[in-house]
């Protein structure tokens, strides 16, 4: 198996513990919609996460081939461990999405029967990271996901202008108080450097009164996913990608897409249905949703 190396966490999680507790969502409609493959054929994971969703296609298509991209090396690191076992029929690389077809050509890829897209963050990024994707932990606010990358949510809550601030917080969370928070963290930062999670979340949560609140997530639920979005550019990627996957497709090749908010399914319609208009057949009429009791 071709993987990088990375450096993991200070709990390295033990791969038999990741099998137990990472179960990957909506594994049997992923098994369902995209597998079988021929013997031989390629399947591309363009988010390989911690590699659930990998290792249960190679055990079900057992002479397919797969490409595993993640811009996480960490996460990388993990699932390279937990796909060892597939030896030589796994190639693992550290990249965005939005190069699919580019990394797919430098490794052989010529096309690819099945391709996945998983979206969001996992939990392992979200309690294990120390990256700051989450409010419930006092982290650094980082929320890179490769951290080569120079600018982290840190950066732009620092020195972003307050009306594009604003805007960042309306258009990628889709935040209703999101220029009175933007006005409380222009004004805090005049005062103090804003770099923790704990800091932003209590900023936030000052800034809209308490009967605006929503009643069924934190106060800051929204403001970390708008600047978690726009620091690693996730629709940019996603829209890029997107034509990308479609051209690497064999013939009756499959895509699959899980998305997990309004954001990202905005762009997945309306790609699929361009891709309808352009002669594509989309598989199912509406989204396939994951089952009750995976949602509880």
């Amino acid at each position: 198996m071709s993987a990088p190396t990375a450096d993991v966490p200070d709990d390295p999680i033990d791969v038999g513990e990741l099998e137990r507790v990472h179960r990957p969502v909506m594994l049997d409609q992923v098994l369902h919609w995209l597998t079988p493959v021929p013997p031989g054929a390629w399947i591309v994971d363009g988010t390989l996460g911690l590699g659930g969703h990998a290792a249960a296609v190679l055990a079900h298509a057992t002479a397919s081939r797969l490409l595993g991209l993640d811009r996480d090396a960490a996460s990388l690191a993990l699932a390279a461990r937990r796909l060892a076992p597939f030896g030589a029929r796994v190639v693992l690389r550290h990249a965005d999405f939005r190069d699919l077809e580019a990394e797919a050509t430098s490794c052989g890829v010529g096309d690819a029967h099945a391709i996945l897209l998983d979206l969001g963050l996992s939990s392992f990024q979200l309690e294990r990271s120390g990256r700051g994707f989450s409010f419930q932990r006092d982290e650094p606010l980082d929320m890179r996901f490769d951290v080569r990358q120079s600018t982290t949510a840190a950066d732009l809550v620092m020195r972003t202008p307050e009306p594009d601030l604003a805007r960042v917080l309306a258009t990628y969370g889709e935040e209703p108080a999101a220029r009175r928070i933007a006005r409380r963290l222009v004004a805090a930062r005049a005062r103090r450097s804003i770099r923790t999670t704990r800091e932003l979340a209590e900023l936030v949560t000052a800034a809209i009164p308490p009967h605006r609140r929503p009643r069924k997530i934190h106060a800051a639920t929204r403001t970390f996913q708008a600047l978690r979005v726009a620091v690693n550019d996730e629709l940019g990627s996603l829209e890029a990608a997107l034509p990308q996957a479609a051209h690497l497709l064999a013939p009756r090749g499959r895509l699959g897409v899980i998305a997990f908010h309004s954001l990202e399914d905005r762009v997945v319609k309306h790609t699929f249905r361009r891709f309808g208009r352009e002669g594509w057949t989309v598989a199912t009429a509406r989204p396939v949703w994951p089952d009750e009791d995976e949602v509880r």
